[in-house]
């Protein structure tokens, strides 16, 4: 039988985040996974040019590509409903971790080792911050980039996104946010110049 894992991967780009607010775009999980990886990287690299530290920027990356895998099973849950009570929340770890074990069972047996640490985030603690951070950044730019076409809809998440970013405590977060996040507000023909 062909392993269905790619088959599922690909099924990223139908997952649609955001669900209950109003958006001028959508995005989907694919485009929200790249921006997670490319953003996680840039993390990595600022920690390790300038903060003196030794994180692997490509596996930064790369669990940042698989970071919301399962929610090709699961769909997208809204942060309001997942984290409205510990209860819940225990329960929609449980189905993640459902989940997870569903897509890794989908590849051939000898691959399964090699997936698991990306799909399971059992390793990688410190890269794992990075990963989460790299997420709430990538959330920050989606609230800018619908605050920027008109719809308020995304006020409260974009201060809340703020919010959480800052209690992350996170080094790298502070310089990408200073040197990075100002060019978010600019038109194509600014960033272009």
């Amino acid at each position: 039988m062909a392993s269905r894992f790619f088959a599922l991967f690909s099924r990223m780009k139908y997952i649609n985040r955001w669900a209950l607010m109003r958006n001028t775009a959508q995005e989907s999980l694919s485009q929200h996974s790249l921006e997670v990886a490319a953003f996680a990287h840039a993390l990595a690299v600022i920690g390790n040019r300038r903060l003196g530290k030794n994180y692997n920027a490509e596996r930064a990356a790369l669990l940042g590509i698989y970071h919301d895998m399962p929610e090709i099973i699961t769909g997208d849950m809204p942060t309001p409903v997942k984290y409205f009570s510990p209860d819940i929340r225990a329960a929609f770890g449980a189905v993640e971790k459902v989940s997870q074990q569903r897509l890794l069972s989908s590849l051939p047996e000898d691959l399964q080792a090699d997936f698991c640490p990306l799909l399971t985030e059992d390793e990688d603690k410190e890269l794992l911050k990075l990963v989460k951070a790299a997420d709430k950044l990538s959330a920050l730019v989606k609230c800018i980039e619908e605050r920027k076409a008109g719809n308020t809809e995304f006020t409260g998440a974009e201060k809340s996104t703020l919010t959480s970013i800052e209690k992350l405590n996170v080094p790298e977060v502070k310089l990408f946010m200073d040197e990075f996040m100002g060019a978010y507000e600019l038109t194509l023909d600014e960033i272009s110049e």
